[in-house]
Formats: C-alpha cells, sequence, structure tokens
C-alpha cells in the first residue's frame, strides 16, 4: 500500500500536515519568486517577474504589482487581462483560479487554507485547503478577503474591506463583514 505524502494530500483537497520538508521546499521556491518580482526594477520586471510565470499553473496575461506574496504559486491560475493590484496576498494550498478582465484592488487576500479546529491537531499543523475560483470580468475592492470554498460568479462586485465567507452570485454586488448583496 502506497502511502500519499502531504503534498499529495494537499492536492487532494485532504487534511495534511503542513510541517512537512516537501512542502516547505515548495514553500521555499515561491518565496524566491516572490522576492524576485518584489525586488526587480518595474521597467525590467515588466507585468510579471519571470520567476513567478514559470511558478505559477497558469499565468495567463496578467499584470501583479509589488509588492505581492503566495505561499507556493503552483496552484494559482491567472486568466488574460488579470490585474493584481500592489500588497495582494494569496495563500494557494488550493487552486485559486480568476478569470479573465477581473481587477482586483491593492491588499486584495485570498485564503485557501483552513486550520484545524482541534488545537492538539492544529498545533501538530493539520490543516485542509478549500479552492477559489472567481469568475470573469469581478471587481474585488481594496483590502478584500476571500475564504476558502467560495467562487464568485462572472461580473460580480466585491466591496473594499469585504470579507467574503460564501459564495457570490454571477452580477451580485456584496460588501461588509460578512459580506452580503447590496439590496
Amino acid at each position: 500500500m502506497l502511502l500519499k505524502s502531504e503534498r499529495m494530500k494537499m492536492e487532494a483537497g485532504e487534511w495534511y500536515c503542513c510541517i512537512d520538508p516537501e512542502l516547505d521546499a515548495l514553500r521555499n521556491l515561491a518565496r524566491l519568486a516572490v522576492h524576485a518580482h518584489n525586488s526587480m526594477p518595474p521597467n525590467e520586471r515588466g507585468a510579471m517577474a519571470p520567476e513567478l510565470r514559470v511558478l505559477f499553473a497558469e499565468p495567463g496575461n496578467a499584470f501583479i504589482e509589488s509588492p505581492f506574496h503566495c505561499a507556493y504559486g503552483m496552484n494559482i491560475k491567472l486568466g488574460d487581462r488579470v490585474y493584481i493590484n500592489a500588497g495582494c496576498v494569496i495563500l494557494d494550498t488550493a487552486l485559486v483560479s480568476v478569470g479573465d478582465g477581473t481587477m482586483f484592488g491593492p491588499a486584495v487576500q485570498m485564503y485557501c487554507p483552513e486550520h484545524h479546529q482541534d488545537a492538539a491537531l492544529r498545533k501538530a499543523g493539520l490543516e485542509i485547503g478549500r479552492p477559489i475560483t472567481i469568475g470573469k470580468d469581478v471587481w474585488i475592492g481594496g483590502g478584500a478577503i476571500i475564504l476558502g470554498g467560495v467562487t464568485i460568479g462572472d461580473g460580480a462586485t466585491v466591496g473594499a474591506g469585504s470579507v467574503v465567507t460564501r459564495s457570490v452570485a454571477t452580477g451580485v454586488t456584496v460588501v461588509g463583514n460578512p459580506a452580503r448583496p447590496i439590496r
């Protein structure tokens, strides 16, 4: 019987231990790519540092401002004309997919990992990754937080500072904490 590695469990959407040498090495690769992106002069970097372009599952034709941070990068799929403003964070322990023409304000944060509720298991590094799917032509306002397991439909708008804990339907505008549709 073949035992699954922690990476295999993470990729399968199962509970896994994030305190793991293979995952540590992958996070270090991401840190190096992020550092290259964040420290490269803008006129040399262009839309995205080459190191990020290679790291991402699908870099699309996206523009990423500096500073930027991601956990792994290998779970990020960006469409064409995606714009990610300064200070954005993507903790991609699961797939993060962003559709064409979507724009992020500054300091948007996307959190796929969910740590275990049991304190002893949490202390041992047990977590699960929940995917985030963002459709086409979505606007995410500055400082918004998108939690794992959320899907945001095409053409939706998320107001600045909102905390999105539930999926958002196509064309709907949500605001607040937790984010709720505008009436």
